[in-house]
């Protein structure tokens, strides 16, 4: 009788806790963020950065992600960012990785060699914490700074070409590897004539610029039928 009671027991107790293992709540989505100051977002609230804004529209589109893991520093290189990666205790894979590296390499007059190289590495790491599944690694285009007053009396000609090489660099390399691009470009270049897209500093990207950043991201991910699996 007390073995048929113990078996009983057993029974009912794994069948218990298959219940509560279907019931449980899924896991929040993870967002690995990795840039610079565009990324960490420099002279606005770390809650108008484009990370943030985006995991918000996201969750507005019935994506839930858990707040955005950020390696980000203002004026990192490539070789920086690599640097704090490697210090960095990750938790891979991630649903959704990001990457916006590059501007500080072009202001400190490094190549676009070494940029190239450099790039490509961090590039693939993105992809290893994305679990391999390039489709869930994003690039975004290096912005053009020299379109900003904080540029008044330097060759703005000069910055632009050289930041359009660069993001050909990046664009191609994003391509070779099969991950999702996305050219914000052109509309950090509309600050010119338009300075609400800048903080006070007359340098950096304002909450509302970062906002259209993170649109564009999100209508990605939804065109893409992203499903974080």
């Amino acid at each position: 009788m007390k073995l048929l009671f113990f078996i009983f027991a057993v029974v009912v107790f794994s069948f218990s806790l298959n219940n509560i293992s279907i019931n449980m709540p899924k896991n929040k989505r993870s967002y690995l963020a990795l840039g610079d100051s565009y990324t960490i977002g420099e002279a606005v609230e770390s809650n108008k950065n484009f990370p943030h804004q985006l995991v918000e529209i996201l969750k507005q589109k019935g994506f839930d992600f858990a707040e955005p893991e950020i390696i980000a520093k203002t004026g990192w290189t490539t070789d920086e960012l690599q640097v704090a990666i490697l210090k960095h205790e990750l938790h891979p894979p991630y649903d959704l990785v990001t990457l916006l590296i590059g501007v500080n390499n072009q202001y400190r007059g490094r190549s676009a060699e070494e940029y190239s190289a450099e790039f490509e590495s961090l590039l693939k790491q993105a992809i290893q914490f994305a679990g391999e599944k390039n489709d869930h690694v994003i690039v975004l285009s290096i912005p053009d700074w020299g379109v900003t007053p904080y540029a008044e009396g330097r060759d703005r000609k000069k910055i632009a070409e050289e930041i359009d090489e660069f993001n050909r660099v990046n664009q191609m390399i994003s391509k070779n590897y099969g991950v999702h691009y996305l050219d914000i470009t052109p509309g950090t270049r509309e600050a010119e004539n338009d300075h609400s897209f800048l903080t006070t500093d007359g340098l950096h990207p304002s909450a509302k610029e970062y906002k259209r950043w993170a649109e564009k991201i999100a209508d990605l991910i939804t065109k893409n039928s992203y499903s974080g699996n």
